[in-house]
């Protein structure tokens, strides 16, 4: 394919040319020429072979060339309309994000997520349940009422002495008349 024949009009005379940073693998033919050819081909093959694959390699300059220029042009469209590259990913990123929620794999996930949760919730109700009656049992036991009764005495002794205005526990020698020594270590 001859690069003079090929049409890239984009509205531009600059525009199928390719800019200096870029730069194309170059062809070497004189290595072509110096490796043996396949046994079985004949020389009018290998050169029919040579030239198709010089072809080859000027359309893929050429379809380079184009490819530069349109996304030049497509830069210069993206910045016109002031889409930046971020915008760009935003949009890719929710574009991917809806595909994934209407996906079946997604609405499988999401259901037995669903119904775990609902089991687990009615789970921890149910446990819950169980340790409230079990603790308003424990409260209405024997055991349970002479704890809360020497709690009582405790708290009535240690809040009786305080009403009295003594600012000091009454003393386990029954000497009510001098506060308890300070016997801090510090």
């Amino acid at each position: 394919m001859d690069s003079a024949g090929q049409d890239i009009n984009l509205n531009s005379p600059n525009k199928g040319l390719l800019s200096d940073s870029m730069t194309d693998v170059p062809v070497d033919t004189t290595v072509a020429a110096q490796t043996p050819a396949v046994e079985g081909l004949t020389e009018a093959e290998e050169e029919e072979l040579r030239a198709e694959l010089a072809k080859v390699e000027e359309e893929i300059v050429t379809l380079r060339q184009v490819l530069a220029a349109k996304e030049r042009h497509c830069g210069e469209l993206k910045r016109k309309l002031g889409l930046s590259a971020l915008e760009g990913l935003k949009q890719n990123l929710s574009r991917s994000w809806r595909d994934v929620q209407v996906s079946t794999a997604y609405k499988k996930t999401q259901e037995t997520f669903s119904q775990a949760g609902q089991k687990t919730s009615a789970a921890l109700s149910t446990v819950g349940s169980a340790i409230s009656r079990k603790l308003g049992d424990m409260r209405n036991s024997a055991t349970f009422k002479s704890f809360e009764d020497r709690v009582g005495t405790i708290k009535s002794k240690v809040v009786g002495g305080r009403e009295n205005g003594s600012d000091h526990l009454p003393s386990p020698t029954g000497s009510d008349d001098k506060p308890l020594p300070d016997h801090t270590p510090f």
